[in-house]
């Protein structure tokens, strides 16, 4: 394959090793300054140009976008989508990870373990945040912080109040988390690639430091996942649209617990820890892949009028509880079930014979009327054109 690697960093060790992996397979790649890249919407077709120069033809791309260029760096990415060239990661999913408490908000609602978190803007609501995840002492997180920057462990709820507006004062978004003690100053990361984990190592803080970052002093061990901590990375991944990340968990008393989901994971610490060709496993993953790009499902399916994406959720009282697909009548109101979600399982294309339980959630497509007919609290029928009234604009 036709591979291009987009960093700002030719010489950094991940960058080196995943263009010696691809080279060591006999692909024809080569690494790209993200910013030189310009996006040529004056054509009939969505289009590239690299250094002013129409670019040419590639069957994928590996996005190493780093956190200072992400707004260009992803609209790079998206244009590449738009080309069909695959990408590992979407666009939307560099975007999502990058914001702390955006990928908080998404993992959440897929039931994904994670310390209790909360984000409050007014500094009369600070106190009662702090207590909501269960007082000090607390996390705080700058919202775009990388590599263990902008986290604090605040041991007193006093402190943690006059950090936290400091950093408001400043015009910075924070979060605050409970601190999971049981951790001890460890955490794991796993390197997701496609849909298993291809290694992970044990991250220790030195001394009395609590972030286990390699790049704060903190020492790396290889480990073996329990299956737990394995289907939450995968899962977190997949909810975020990586396919190529590295998720870092703590060790909770409840299980995994979720920190972040890092969409350029570096890799010389887990190369050098568990002494596995990570780099190799990526670049095979991708040239498996190429010739299946990532679309962006509501966009293209939304293009027909009348029809679009939904998801609709079997209450417990509705009539649907018990039957097959087949005969739940989906299919004669022209509503396909694309995925169906049971509480942390998904089974992806469901068969027709698959009996349906109370809250599943299916991922539909099909007539937004019929769909929106099928939530017992919105009308069923569509609401007319009102006449434009004898004022239609209201003087200031």
């Amino acid at each position: 394959m036709k591979l291009a690697i987009l960093s700002r960093a030719p010489r950094a060790y991940s960058t080196q090793r995943l263009r010696t992996a691809a080279l060591d397979r006999g692909h024809d790649v080569k690494v790209l300054n993200t910013l030189r890249f310009a996006i040529d919407l004056s054509g009939p077709e969505p289009d590239l140009q690299f250094r002013g120069r129409t670019l040419s033809d590639y069957d994928a791309i590996l996005p190493r976008i780093g956190n200072s260029v992400t707004y260009f760096g992803t609209a790079v990415v998206r244009q590449f989508e738009q080309m069909d060239v695959y990408t590992p990661n979407t666009a939307n999913g560099i975007s999502n990870s990058r914001d702390k408490l955006r990928a908080t908000q998404i993992l959440s609602r897929h039931q994904i373990g994670m310390p209790a978190t909360t984000f409050v803007r007014n500094r009369a609501d600070v106190p009662a945040a702090i207590e909501r995840v269960g007082g000090a002492p607390v996390v705080i997180k700058l919202l775009e912080g990388t590599q263990g920057i902008g986290v604090i462990l605040a041991p007193d709820n006093k402190v943690a109040e006059a950090i936290i507006e400091t950093l408001q004062s400043t015009s910075q978004n924070v979060l605050i988390q409970s601190f999971v003690k049981e951790s001890k100053g460890r955490d794991i990361r796993a390197l997701v690639v496609g849909d298993r984990v291809v290694a992970a190592m044990r991250r220790t803080a030195h001394g009395d430091e609590f972030r286990s970052n390699v790049h704060r002093g903190g020492s790396v061990e290889g480990v073996t996942l329990d299956p737990a901590f394995e289907e939450a990375a995968v899962r977190s991944a997949q909810i975020m649209g990586l396919r190529v990340a590295g998720v870092d968990m703590l060790e909770g008393a409840d299980g995994p617990q979720v920190m972040e989901v890092n969409s350029s994971p570096g890799l010389e610490g887990i190369e050098a820890a568990t002494k596995l060709d990570v780099a190799g496993a990526i670049i095979d993953y991708i040239g498996n892949q190429v010739a299946f790009p990532e679309i962006d499902v509501r966009q293209r399916l939304t293009v027909s009028t009348g029809y679009g994406v939904a998801e609709l959720v079997v209450h417990g009282s509705a009539d649907l509880v018990g039957k097959t697909i087949a005969e739940s009548g989906l299919e004669e109101r022209d509503i396909t079930v694309l995925t169906l979600h049971r509480g942390t399982s998904v089974i992806p294309n469901p068969r027709r014979r698959t009996a349906l339980e109370a809250q599943d959630r299916l991922l539909c497509f099909g007539k937004l009327e019929e769909m929106r007919s099928m939530i017992p609290e919105r009308r069923r029928r569509r609401a007319k054109v009102r006449k434009l009234p004898k004022s239609p604009i209201h003087e200031a």
